[in-house]
């Protein structure tokens, strides 16, 4: 079951005015082709997503830095707890804590989708 994200779409033109450093993998929810839409006033990318927030089904589930079960293990779910996800694939979920992070990938099994 999924629920709506509380994020407004920015209005207006979006513009970057200079260099932004390279956030650490794992923290915000970014990447290089799309990023958590709260992000689109300090990041540029190709696209923004508004986060689709599902509950954990089957916990404990780890947020993992890549799509691979040796990955590091950046923090974990509990069952019923909240993630904003960003893309879904066929066996993981890219997605958020928040838009602040932490961020990476969950194995799509820990959720109901």
């Amino acid at each position: 079951m999924s629920e709506d994200a509380p994020y407004p779409i920015p209005q207006g033109q979006l513009s970057l005015s200079g260099p932004v450093p390279r956030p650490v993998p794992g923290t915000l929810p970014i990447r290089g082709d799309v990023a958590h839409i709260s992000l689109a006033n300090r990041y540029l990318v190709p696209h923004y997503v508004v986060p689709q927030v599902v509950r954990v089904a089957r916990g404990p589930a780890p947020i993992r830095l890549a799509m691979d079960t040796e990955s590091a293990t950046v923090a974990s779910l509990d069952e019923g707890d909240r993630f904003e996800a960003l893309d879904v694939t066929s066996n993981w979920v890219w997605g958020t804590c928040g838009p602040e992070g932490p961020s990476g990938y969950v194995a799509r099994t820990a959720f109901d989708l």
